[in-house]
């Protein structure tokens, strides 16, 4: 259910690589989570890490007008993580959102599956395979 690449590039390249990617891309990136920093702040050492919130605002309609699609809100928005390992390489992760959409069918499979390949496209540049 969970897709993990190494990324071409180290974090802070692949950080802004992936920002641009998003733009590029027509998606949205909503937030950005760093717990690198907020691990800090209850005072623990991790390497760094981030997880950005994206998304497709005409993706995200299509389920979010629909009542009983609502359950997969929690799924939302996309989430892609950026991390550093023991080894000093940089890793990306995110859900695999057409594997995991086959359970719904429907709208939310449409949708999830959409969105999952248009990840891999905005990820295709920064991952090797």
């Amino acid at each position: 259910m969970i897709k993990e690449n190494k990324s071409k590039f180290d974090f802070e390249e692949t950080e802004r690589r992936l920002t641009i990617s998003i733009e590029k891309h027509n998606w949205k990136l909503t937030h950005t989570h760093n717990f690198q920093e907020t691990m800090f702040k209850f005072g623990k050492t991790v390497r760094p890490i981030k997880v950005f919130e994206i998304c497709n605002p005409e993706h995200a309609y299509k389920i979010l007008q629909q009542n009983d699609e609502r359950v997969v809100v929690a799924l939302m928005p996309c989430r892609v993580a950026i991390y550093e390992k023991e080894n000093g390489i940089t890793y990306i992760s995110r859900l695999n959102a057409g594997e995991m959409s086959k359970s719904f069918g429907g709208i939310i499979e449409e949708m999830m599956t959409q969105s999952g390949f248009e990840n891999e496209q905005i990820l295709k540049e920064i991952i090797s395979e």
